[in-house]
């Protein structure tokens, strides 16, 4: 090998490092401020006192902002950059993060709601720029490794989130209980429920500034604009997302995938809470661990071992076996949990609360592996169709929700059941949707 072609490699390997590290610190935020909701939930049930369907507002409003926002980022991304965009979508979460203080203030959750609506809008942005950018930077084929990177950092955010929330916000919540909240008179209820609700601003007030930090931190960095038009560009003459089949049912499965990654993640406080895990605010932490843990096995395997497409069918078929366990599992034996993770000095689960944290683990290596298979020969459409994939997140917004009915008038337990089509329909892209040629 020349010393002209070291240097070359050297100088590829650095132009790649370079954004992965500050995109890195962006998938970071993005964990710690989604991830926040499945703390978030309990709390606000507690604090406005919600039932199951009104506390899952939380994840409709906050990721309905992909659909409704989505294709306006795209359209903020072509006519500001990716850098720029980036900037802008800091701010937008900033102001979302800012609304948490009136809201905390007058207990309305209506305003909850909007604050919600807002920070999800600023990241519809992010996800947006930042998506096809780790896409576009490097090999194809090495595409869900360095996605598999980004997400180690988005789900560890996701362990730490709950436990910072806890220790700060949740401090004392034995004096909040239903029975304990029942027995206080209507005037002492609501002076107890507004202590609690303003426990809020001083965290997201903290937010907005490192948000505003944050985007200063990006407008003066170095981080390259991607050059798309060097990528393949098959998509220049076609004029429609029907031309690309792979990627529309790409969104569907995403649709579906981030749906069951929310209910995995946003339910287990309130299904643990249910089940006398007294530890319930920190449940989202175990869900988001296992998931760190298969982003790894992901860095390790692919491509080396396995192929993205195996990577997504083992994910898909995992996730059916986990969601039948959750339903056919007790909700008191913690056996399994004694069995394996004794070892871990903290507290266990029951089996059937232990497999909704699993789900994280068979959730993983979808997102990584469907954002190449969807983007592949898009070429100058990458970035609409990245703004459609984003648009799929909206299916954290519509799966929970279902969940949260089918919990009020059935089962919490049963209400599980919603995530078998979404795995079904993950395998089915696995095999055969991502070679689709026509619809």
């Amino acid at each position: 090998m020349t010393t002209a072609t070291i240097n070359q490699e050297n100088s590829s390997n650095n132009s790649v490092l370079l954004p992965m590290f500050i995109i890195g610190g962006l998938f970071f935020m993005f964990g710690f401020v989604t991830w926040l909701n499945g703390s978030l939930i309990p709390f606000l049930q507690i604090a406005c006192e919600l039932n199951h369907t009104q506390a899952y507002l939380v994840t409709l409003v906050f990721y309905i902002a992909y659909t409704l926002m989505a294709l306006p980022a795209a359209r903020v991304l072509e006519k500001t950059g990716y850098k720029t965009g980036i900037v802008i979508g800091l701010f937008v979460m900033a102001i979302g993060a800012l609304i948490f203080i009136p809201a905390a203030q007058t207990k309305l959750y209506s305003v909850f709601l909007v604050a919600l609506f807002i920070l999800g809008s600023g990241l519809t942005l992010l996800q947006t720029a930042t998506n096809p950018f780790i896409v576009l930077i490097g090999r194809r084929e090495t595409a869900a490794v360095r996605i598999s990177i980004m997400g180690i950092l988005n789900k560890s955010a996701g362990v730490i989130a709950p436990l910072v929330f806890t220790a700060w916000v949740l401090a004392d919540m034995d004096q909040f209980t239903p029975e304990k909240i029942a027995l206080l008179s209507e005037v002492d209820k609501h002076a107890q429920l507004q202590e609690l609700s303003e426990r809020l601003i001083f965290p997201y007030l903290l937010m907005a500034v490192s948000l505003v930090i944050l985007a200063a931190f990006i407008k003066f960095s170095p981080l390259p604009e991607p050059n798309i038009n060097e990528q393949n560009d098959t998509a220049s003459s076609n004029k429609s997302i029907k031309d690309f089949p792979h990627l529309i049912l790409g969104v569907v499965t995403l649709f579906l995938y981030v749906g069951a990654e929310v209910v995995a993640g946003d339910t287990i406080g309130l299904y643990g809470k249910e089940m006398g895990v007294q530890n319930f605010a920190q449940l989202t932490s175990y869900t988001m661990a296992f998931m760190v843990v298969a982003y790894v096995l992901g860095m390790v395997l692919i491509p080396k071992y396995i192929s993205q497409e195996t990577a997504l069918k083992a994910s898909a078929l995992l996730g059916m076996i986990f969601t039948m366990l959750i339903i056919l599992s007790s909700t008191t034996d913690a056996s399994i949990w004694n069995s394996l993770f004794f070892w871990l000095d903290i507290p266990a689960l029951p089996n059937s609360v232990l497999f909704v944290a699993l789900l994280g683990f068979s959730n993983a290596l979808v997102w990584p592996a469907v954002w190449p298979m969807a983007l592949k020969d898009l070429g100058s459409y990458t970035a609409k169709g990245s703004a459609w994939l984003i648009m799929g997140i909206s299916g954290g917004a519509i799966i929970p929700v279902i969940y949260g009915v089918l919990a009020d008038s059935i089962d919490s337990q049963l209400a599980y059941a919603v995530m078998f089509p979404c795995y079904a329909f993950i395998a089915y892209f696995a095999i055969w949707g991502h070679k689709k040629a026509k619809l």
